[in-house]
């Protein structure tokens, strides 16, 4: 079954899709990262993606800026945002909208893990962008020329280093 909704210059294609907590995540340990992705973009014609991580306390991405744009519910625990020189907490229930080319990053600053539902627009390759992710990041931080191939791969430019929690 198809249904399309078509928005002022712009159609989105859906396609039926159900998705089971059961299924196992993407394990990334090197930087405290699980996720699983519900909504890959072949369900929506690539108009979007939507994935539930799991951080553990201390951990987040990379400053980086990348052309998709991002809406983050925060289902559990507390974050701390950067988003274009701005910092500011979410926690259980907020919703934070990062617009596509905006420099950001988080860290999860609760004491224990944290969990939270992304909306990514346009769609994104989510398991394959975190499996090729995982595999960079399992020796720990990989060399610089290796970040950058990987950010070139996937039109991503990363930054800066992750956030610390404030202590």
């Amino acid at each position: 079954m198809r249904s399309s909704i078509t928005l002022v210059g712009a159609q989105m294609t859906f396609v039926f899709h159900h998705a089971k907590p059961t299924e196992p995540p993407l394990l990334i340990p090197a930087i405290g990262l699980s996720l699983r992705v519900p909504l890959p973009p072949e369900m929506t014609g690539g108009s979007m993606t939507a994935i539930e991580t799991v951080n553990m306390p201390g951990f987040g991405p990379p400053l980086h800026r990348h052309r998709e744009t991002e809406i983050f519910r925060v289902l559990e625990g507390c974050y701390l945002f950067h988003c274009d020189g701005r910092e500011f907490e979410a926690g259980e229930g907020d919703v934070v909208t990062i617009p596509g080319g905006a420099a950001h990053t988080f860290v999860n600053i609760s004491d224990k893990p944290a969990r939270q539902f992304i909306v990514i627009t346009p769609g994104l390759d989510a398991t394959a962008f975190f499996t090729q992710l995982g595999e960079i990041m399992r020796d720990g931080v990989p060399d610089k020329q290796a970040f950058e191939l990987f950010g070139q791969r996937w039109d991503v430019e990363f930054l800066g280093p992750p956030l610390k929690v404030p202590g």
